[in-house]
């Protein structure tokens, strides 16, 4: 599982994307949940993150869930029209 810090503002987003996309790549399962649940303080750079990190899975060959979004970064993908690319893990 990939966790995402408390905080990710446009500050943290590329430290961020490096980070989860090495662990994507050290992770040997096929189904990728990324666990979001600690973010308290973000902006939509916390959505560009959460969707270079579901675009390098899929280029993997690996699935990309999200758990623990937080219900206003959930709107926000829907207001920018990307929620259905990050689907809620089971």
């Amino acid at each position: 599982m990939l966790v995402l810090p408390a905080e990710l503002t446009h500050e943290h987003a590329a430290a961020c994307c490096r980070m989860l996309e090495q662990g994507l790549r050290n992770d040997p399962s096929r189904a990728v949940v990324a666990d979001a649940g600690a973010l308290a303080h973000f902006d939509s750079s916390a959505l560009a993150v959460l969707l270079d990190c579901r675009r390098e899975a899929l280029a993997l060959g690996k699935t990309f869930a999200v758990k623990g979004l937080p219900p206003r970064l959930r709107v926000l993908a829907g207001l920018y029209g990307v929620a259905e690319l990050l689907p809620v893990a089971a």
